[in-house]
């Protein structure tokens, strides 16, 4: 097996050839890492290649088939983490000045439980500055491409992490998702994300997340791979006092069965969104799918009023309470947009803050009647395909001036409400561009989201489609 044909193998099929010793995990670790010396400098996915000590654990990991230990389910798998999450002895910079020679002295949970289920830690994949942003790009590192386009964004903020998925520079990665950041990303790059329920995989220690908001998950080629990575990294830990117990929770044993006796709403714009039409076209086939897969898809209207104005007061709050004690030393090296954002929120009352997220509560209330009559809902993942590199997002759509977050529309309500949600590429657009449909489920639910997103890969398989970067 050459090179390429081993970074082109899903997760299941590595661990598959490392168990019965048809790859060693050094051959597949040295693969990998071959693969991003050659495609890295274009694409600019990873930040921190961490090649050394992606050997020394290949080596290990390799000692231990050979000894006939028991091996973890990721056994041999290298992964990549997202430079927001902390990697004990791997520089962590959160995109920032501030933290360019931050080394931490330990792993964020998500990594302890990689690391005890075998996985080999390539490195640190691109974000924005603290993940603020829903484009990967920052003074310290610069802007992670699109493999589709080298010209547009990945997006963001888990956009590294997408672009080296999508360029076979590992076959696992961990994003994290804010308001978005796993899934637009995913949409743009042409591959899978997972953001779990609130409270399904631990967070943390890591920089200061977006309370409530934040998640972290996989983005994978396929959707067995994502569920095979949730069984490892999901399950409570006391150390974050909101996870969830893992009882019960069986992803990969999940996706079997047909899709046919679920419920699934659909709505094109949430009553309120601007979208391409050229996205609006894709997604509408990718929803024809599921009314043939289900018990039928109905269209939804009657949804609550745009939540963006709280969403966007919540998380510049928190921007600014974590800047707060950084800017009268770095004001001029952290991203303009930045401290604009920050400063705009930084004198915000309790009462004005508590507002916003009684208005969030109410986003829920709004939305919640849905789910009750509904197991799913669709929705495209981006208003928009991808745009030009150097931009925080477009503000016109369709010849329409939009808002700020009007790109991104479909994704921070189900961060502010809590659900699982993932996007699957279900097309492209005339130009190349890949377009991605949300899945949306009810509290808790992951597996039903996954099981939907596996009956939509087989019946609209995406990952033998490359980039010609690749």
């Amino acid at each position: 097996m050459n090179t390429y044909e081993i970074c082109c193998l899903s997760v299941a099929d590595t661990v598959q050839a490392i168990r019965t010793k048809r790859l060693s995990p050094v051959e597949v670790t040295e693969a990998v890492l071959h693969r991003i010396e050659d495609l890295n400098p274009r694409v600019n996915a990873y930040c921190t290649v961490a090649a050394e000590g992606a050997r020394m654990q290949a080596a290990e990991a390799e000692a231990a088939v050979i000894r006939g230990d028991h091996l973890g389910p990721l056994h041999g798998v290298p992964v990549s983490i997202k430079d927001m999450t902390f990697t004990r002895g791997i520089r962590t910079t959160g995109g920032s000045r501030i933290y360019e020679d931050f080394i931490p002295q330990e792993d964020a949970i998500v990594v302890e439980r990689l690391k005890a289920a075998g996985a080999i830690i390539l490195g640190k994949t691109n974000t924005s500055e603290f993940g603020w942003a829903a484009v990967s790009d920052n003074a310290l590192f610069g802007p992670t491409r699109n493999p589709w386009n080298l010209e547009l964004t990945s997006g963001g903020s888990s956009g590294g992490a997408a672009a080296s998925i999508a360029t076979c520079m590992g076959a696992l990665a961990i994003g994290g998702d804010g308001g978005g950041s796993i899934r637009i990303p995913a949409s743009f790059c042409g591959v899978f994300g997972f953001m779990p329920s609130y409270g399904r995989v631990p967070e943390g220690p890591g920089f200061p997340a977006w309370e409530t908001l934040s998640r972290t998950g996989p983005i994978t080629r396929t959707v067995a791979d994502a569920a095979l990575a949730m069984e490892v990294i999901a399950g409570r830990d006391d150390r974050d006092r909101m996870s969830l117990t893992d009882a019960g929770f069986h992803c990969v044993a999940g996706l079997d069965g047909d899709i046919k006796k679920l419920r699934i709403a659909w709505s094109r714009d949430l009553g309120y969104a601007t979208v391409d039409p050229r996205v609006v076209r894709v997604v509408e086939a990718a929803v024809r799918v599921f009314d043939r897969l289900s018990s039928g898809v109905e269209e939804v209207a009657d949804l609550p009023a745009n939540p963006e104005t709280a969403f966007s007061k919540v998380v510049g709050v928190n921007l600014a309470a974590f800047l707060e004690d950084k800017l009268a030393e770095w004001r001029d090296r952290i991203d303009p947009g930045l401290v604009k954002f920050a400063g705009a929120h930084s004198d915000i009352t309790a009462t004005e803050y508590l507002r916003a997220r009684q208005e969030m509560n109410r986003y829920w209330d709004g939305i919640r009647p849905l789910f009750e009559e509904y197991d799913l809902l669709l929705t495209p993942t981006v208003a928009v395909s991808p745009f030009e590199v150097g931009k925080y997002g477009v503000r016109e759509v369709d010849g329409r001036k939009t808002s700020p977050l009007n790109w991104m529309a479909f994704t921070y309500p189900f961060n502010i409400t809590g659900q699982p949600a993932a996007s699957v590429p279900c097309g492209w657009t005339d130009d190349g561009l890949p377009v991605g449909l949300q899945i949306v489920g009810r509290r808790f639910d992951d597996v039903t989201v996954l099981r939907a997103a596996f009956a939509f890969e087989q019946a609209s398989p995406w990952a033998d489609r490359y980039p010609a970067i690749v």
